[in-house]
């Protein structure tokens, strides 16, 4: 800490020299006319020629010091090049600026383009504006950050830091304009519901609470954007489709973070069969838009690769049948007292079956537990236990099931669809049964809307941050989320 504290002491009085001169760093303008990396790469693509005047501005990241001769690598969005500073084109008094430069900086160089005796592509300075003055230093580990703790707290360090956090992080981007640009092609609309909501429904989860000072009334943080959406397809937009975020006061995990980003989608005259078509089908459109492939490949810290996820096949299996093949042919022939004795001792599952589960939990811990982690191929687990998901449609063949499925790839649930509710009757029954009887906790106006009319439809959920765990290599969410939620310092 005294070290760091130093060091901030000889920043600052490199800022009071400064201005002392008449410079103040941060009442600089400087506009760039192309990115660091760009001019690189045009460089080395031959599009821009040995001599071709530049105008830069980045991040100073590396500064090596040859006496006559200065070298710093500026970096920006777009990339790195190598900047060269002599003192014959800078002039006496400038290069001495230069030469004091600190790691962290931003400047603005006015330069052409060379290529170095090593091969290196880089910018001769002519003139240089420093444009912020970092006032403390950067990680002890520059070129890739590896305390966990600082990377996901001060996030902009790791985003400085290391190179393929910054390209997962403009891959998300680039993977939900993908997704937005598949729905506007079909046709959808795209709106904004609520975000806090008088009750909180369209899932089971536990909400957070907040309160409404000019309503003197109490606020949930919404679980789900399903039924504002289901409004709207009563309301007579037939295709209609949302990306926002939830917030579930629940637990955290690599797979969970309370706040987290989902899109959900209604089809009019759609149903669950329609849906899986749109979800391979997106899937498939935002893999070979943005990387480019349909296999996906993740790597270790070494580069070796581990896993491979091929989304050009997807499998459709039925629930049962799943559970069947872990759990014994004759599961669902059992007593439900026997199906718990057999979870509990020979699947060794008895931690995770509480006391007071329903026989359905019971089937749902062994297929959360032993089935779905298995499932890293793109698989379609249809006609779940209609207990599970009560805003879905009986299935005809089998009304213990719901005309619905999981998608899961890479061991984990990417997109759940249904074929919708829509009868009013039906749905009250199934959230009445949700709710235990208790009807404060039911979104009677959202009953009232069924009850005018909502035409059939299929609607599903794509978890954005699992999605690009998936897409992008990504082992915890929290690598794919900018601000992980953490518990505040002290």
């Amino acid at each position: 800490m005294d070290d760091t504290n130093s060091l901030i002491e000889q920043r600052r009085t490199k800022l009071a020299a400064l201005l002392e001169g008449g410079i103040n760093p941060f009442m600089n303008k400087f506009t760039p006319d192309i990115g660091c990396g760009e001019s690189r790469a045009k460089f080395e693509a031959k599009t821009l020629s040995d001599g071709s005047p530049v105008k830069i501005a980045g991040r100073i990241t590396a500064h090596r010091d040859m006496g006559k001769s200065q070298f710093i690598d500026l970096r920006d969005v777009s990339g790195r090049v190598q900047v060269y500073a002599q003192k014959q084109a800078l002039g006496d008094a400038a290069f001495d600026q230069f030469k004091h430069l600190d790691l962290g900086d931003f400047i603005g160089v006015e330069g052409t383009l060379f290529l170095t005796r090593t091969g290196e592509p880089s910018v001769k300075a002519e003139r240089f504006t420093i444009l912020s003055k970092a006032l403390r230093p950067p990680p002890a580990t520059w070129h890739g950050l590896e305390d966990t703790e600082i990377r996901y707290r001060q996030r902009y360090l790791d985003l400085i830091a290391n190179d393929d956090v910054r390209k997962v992080f403009l891959m998300r981007s680039a993977i939900v304009r993908e997704i937005r640009s598949f729905f506007h092609g079909r046709g959808y609309v795209e709106v904004e519901t609520p975000m806090m909501q008088a009750i909180p429904g369209g899932a089971a989860a536990a909400p957070f609470k907040t309160w409404h000072n000019a309503l003197g009334c109490e606020f949930f943080m919404r679980i789900a954007l399903e039924l504002y959406l289901k409004r709207l397809l009563v309301g007579g937009i037939d295709k209609v489709f949302e990306i926002g975020r939830n917030f579930r006061n629940e637990g955290l995990s690599r797979r969970h973070n309370p706040e987290f980003t989902m899109l959900e989608a209604y089809e009019a005259y759609g149903d669950y069969e329609t849906m899986m078509e749109t979800v391979e089908s997106v899937i498939r459109h935002v893999a070979q838009t943005v990387l480019g492939t349909l296999v996906i490949e993740h790597r270790n810290a070494q580069g070796e690769i581990y896993k491979t996820i091929d989304l050009s096949q997807w499998r459709r299996v039925r629930y049962k049948d799943l559970v069947r093949e872990k759990a014994g042919d004759d599961w669902f022939r059992i007593t439900p007292e026997e199906r718990r004795r057999r979870a509990s001792e020979e699947l060794k599952l008895g931690g995770d079956i509480a006391a007071g589960y329903e026989d359905f939990e019971v089937t749902g811990a062994v297929f959360e537990k032993l089935v779905e982690p298995t499932l890293i191929q793109p698989t379609f687990v249809t006609h779940l236990p209609r207990q599970l998901v009560p805003l879905a449609k009986l299935s005809p063949d089998d009304p213990t099931t719901v005309e619905v499925f999981e998608c899961c790839i890479n061991g984990q649930e990417i997109s759940p669809g249904y074929t919708e509710q829509n009868d009013p009757v039906e749905q009250r029954n199934s959230l009445e049964h949700q709710a235990g009887g208790e009807q404060q906790k039911l979104d009677e106006d959202f009953l009232v809307a069924l009850e005018h009319g909502m035409p059939p439809a299929g609607g599903i959920g794509i978890g954005i941050d699992r999605l690009c765990m998936m897409l992008l290599g990504q082992e915890s969410i929290r690598d794919v989320i900018l601000f992980p939620q953490l518990k505040p310092r002290g």
